[in-house]
Order: structure tokens, then C-alpha cells, then sequence
């Protein structure tokens, strides 16, 4: 007795999202990066949630670096790179960003 060959290939697994909170479009262009000490770098808020943020930001922040984001005017808000493709930064806040200033910038972007 033969085997049968399957017509079916391998597929690759689905991308699951795996943030803790919807991100939230936001258009502000005030926005700056600081990288532990160097110099203050301009950057445009993109998206926001309460637990992270993506930046636009022409380069000088990698993966893992350990960053201080002020968004608008806030106090500066610690975060690490925790993502980056081209211009793009993904970032997670160390502590969870307080919801009225989230309300504030989210209100501003609509």
C-alpha cells in the first residue's frame, strides 16, 4: 500500500496583536525623544495607547534603548524601544501614561 501525499502545504503561523491596549491615532507634531543623556531629538506622535506610543523620528534610536518621550508638553515620560522600522519607533511606557493626559492627547488628534 502507497502513501498519499498531502495537497495541502505549511502555512506560516498569524501575527497576533499583542498589545495591552487599543493604540489610538493621534496627529501632533510636537513630540521629542532623548536617549539617556544625548541630545533632545524631534519626533512626531503617530498612535498612542495608555502602555505605549509609535513615534516618527529620523534615526538615533535602537531596540532596547531606554528613552525619555515628552509628548506635548508633558512632563518627560520613560520608555524603552521596544521596536523600529525605518523612521518608525515603537516605545512602551515604563509606568502607565495617566489617563487625562492619554484623554488630552487623543482629543487634540481628532
Amino acid at each position: 500500500m502507497g502513501y498519499m501525499t498531502s495537497q495541502y502545504r505549511k502555512v506560516e503561523p498569524a501575527r497576533l496583536e499583542q498589545r495591552e491596549a487599543q493604540r489610538h491615532p493621534v496627529l501632533l507634531g510636537r513630540a521629542s525623544v532623548q536617549d539617556n543623556g544625548k541630545e533632545t531629538l524631534e519626533a512626531s506622535l503617530v498612535d498612542l495607547s495608555v502602555y505605549g506610543c509609535r513615534v516618527l523620528i529620523d534615526g538615533g534610536i535602537t531596540v532596547g534603548d531606554r528613552i525619555w518621550l515628552r509628548l506635548a508638553g508633558s512632563h518627560p515620560i520613560s520608555a524603552t524601544a521596544v521596536w523600529a522600522e525605518g523612521n518608525r519607533l515603537g516605545c512602551k511606557f515604563d509606568e502607565m501614561l495617566d489617563r487625562a493626559l492619554f484623554r488630552e492627547l487623543t482629543i487634540q488628534g481628532c
